[in-house]
């Protein structure tokens, strides 16, 4: 008998139209197998199909199918046939009289009949239990490997697809990838009730399927915290990249009442480096997904909120408390803020990019469809260290690998360590002076015009693959008319807010901003988002901690 540990949600599957031919099977069944396979009943072909649907959408696995012949509407072989379509793995047996056994041996041919049983089955020990035991251990040896509860079926060049593909990933939501065109995934859709014109479809753990979710409806059914737990908190940190995730981890751990909003995914463009080798404390390095999960763990640990899905779309001052409020019109005060925002990929401008966004070029995505370049030519276009981390990562399955660099070099921007393994790699091409004039495809990337920006030459390259690591935008228009800003949209604090000695408009404290503090009192900045920011992840974590002793001192002095 199979060991309940390798069968906790597999089911065995018993259709009889008589009830109580269908308990009695049902009855043997559990005596023998009950421990550790779970019995499912069904009285009809169709209530069974029905069932077995919900079974395929929840993620659960059917070992043993034993079906009655003579049923009305839908005899066991017609039944049968359809299952398969659901559960071609599950073996099939099927249950006759002496008088059926013609149309139980024609049954073989019609629907890979594993078994036919004569009834009665009586004594279960010897007709009945050896078959099956049989076909259970056939069953465990074949593959039928469980899958993640999570299940998203898509297409290769579907953006939306991809969308969510990547918000999963950068959650750690464990989940499984089915084509929209292949056999596995059509079940799926079929048993989701979808004709794969809509996609991508997201069955959930309690086999739900959820058809072009927005993110917040999908966090909310994947198991992430969505909505705050109180109305008020003494620290709200908005964003999750380093900056925010070091203020929540101080925060929450030197006692306040701490809530951190991200929009997307928690580790901000940090999380989506496959590889930072010169963070302190990681000789060997650290992916920014470990970085990220340990710290959001952390965090957690000293009794943070942390909100997924949540975008910020104002901050208003009322009297001491500041007020953050979201997209869906709800909001939560504090005593104090945070902003720790980040910044992202700046979208590149050649035509064709728009529209091709999602089915072939990408936006810092290189770790989520990497899997899919394998044996491919990769390009990517950057010359930071994001760009060459994409590329070392890239490069261990791609044919090769093209930085295109808009600069004369990359020593300007990128780390010297990275340049040297840039280097020593034999599938990267590094071409400098050279930008992406056009992006071509119908419905998906095909090639690229590249132009010299010297000579203003072009060339095409053929390439279904383009990442596009390139500047900086903050993400920090919601703040405009509340929070002084630089004429690029980073925010400005501390000295720079009194470069003139004087302090900002409208600032009625008798002190200066203190060093990370903006022109509205209470209001601090941390990372990227801040005006001339150091732009690496140490400096972002330090100054997340900096912003709570700050913080800190704010709440004392109010």
């Amino acid at each position: 008998m199979a060991q309940a540990a390798d069968t906790a949600r597999t089911v065995i599957m018993t259709v009889d139209d008589d009830p109580g031919v269908s308990r009695s099977v049902a009855r043997d069944l559990r005596r023998r197998y009950g421990a550790s396979y779970r019995i499912v009943r069904a009285e009809s072909g169709a209530s069974a199909l029905e069932a077995l649907r919900e079974l395929k959408l929840r993620g659960d696995l059917v070992a043993v199918i034993l079906a009655d012949y003579r049923m009305p509407q839908m005899n066991g072989i017609e039944f049968l046939e359809q299952a398969l379509d659901v559960y071609p793995g599950a073996r099939r047996v099927l249950l006759t009289a002496y008088a059926d056994t013609n149309a139980a041996i024609d049954a073989i041919n019609v629907v890979d009949l594993d078994h036919y049983l004569l009834k009665p089955w009586d004594p279960p020990e010897e007709k009945l239990y050896p078959v099956l035991d049989d076909l259970l251990q056939a069953w465990r040896s074949s593959d039928y490997r469980p899958v993640p509860s999570t299940k998203v079926v898509g297409h290769r060049w579907s953006s939306r697809s991809s969308d969510v593909r990547e918000f999963l990933a950068r959650n750690q939501v464990p989940y499984r990838w089915y084509s929209s065109d292949e056999p596995e995934g059509k079940r799926l859709l079929a048993a989701a009730g979808q004709d794969g014109m809509r996609l991508p479809v997201v069955v959930t753990p309690d086999g739900t399927p959820l058809v072009e979710p927005e993110a917040v409806d999908l966090a909310a059914r994947v198991g992430l915290a969505t909505t705050p737990t109180a109305d008020f908190y003494d620290l709200v940190v908005i964003g999750g990249g380093p900056a925010g995730l070091g203020a929540a981890v101080y925060g929450a751990s030197e006692g306040l009442r701490t809530v951190l909003a991200e929009r997307s995914a928690t580790g901000g463009q940090a999380g989506q480096s496959s590889r930072i080798e010169n963070y302190l404390g990681f000789p060997d390095g650290v992916s920014g997904a470990q970085l990220t999960d340990r710290a959001r763990r952390q965090a957690a640990k000293f009794g943070a909120e942390i909100l997924t899905a949540r975008e910020v779309t104002a901050l208003e001052v009322n009297g001491a408390a500041r007020i953050v409020r979201f997209s869906d019109g709800s909001a939560v005060a504090a005593h104090s803020v945070i902003l720790a925002t980040g910044v992202s990929y700046r979208q590149l401008a050649a035509p064709g990019c728009e529209d091709l966004t999602g089915c072939g070029v990408f936006y810092g995505s290189a770790l989520t469809e990497a899997p899919s370049c394998q044996g491919q030519d990769v390009y990517i276009v950057g010359g930071a260290n994001s760009a060459g981390q994409a590329a070392m990562y890239l490069s261990r399955g791609a044919k090769s690998v093209t930085l295109l660099v808009r600069g004369a070099s990359l020593s300007a921007s990128m780390s010297h360590y990275l340049i040297q393994q840039i280097e020593e790699s034999p599938n990267i091409q590094v071409r400098c002076r050279t930008v992406v004039e056009e992006a071509h495809g119908d419905g998906h990337l095909e090639r690229l015009t590249l132009r010299d920006v010297d000579s203003g030459t072009t060339e095409r390259v053929d390439t279904q693959w383009v990442f596009v690591f390139i500047g900086a935008a903050p993400l920090t228009d919601w703040l405009d008319g509340t929070v002084l800003r630089d004429e690029r949209g980073f925010i400005l604090a501390g000295p720079d807010l009194t470069a003139d000695g004087r302090p900002p408009q409208g600032w009625e404290l008798d002190r200066p901003p203190y060093h990370l503090e903006t022109n509205v009192p209470g209001v601090f900045v941390a990372g990227d988002a801040r005006s001339e920011s150091a732009k690496r992840v140490a400096s972002a974590v330090g100054e997340g901690a900096m912003a709570v002793m700050l913080v800190h001192r704010y709440l004392e002095q109010s």
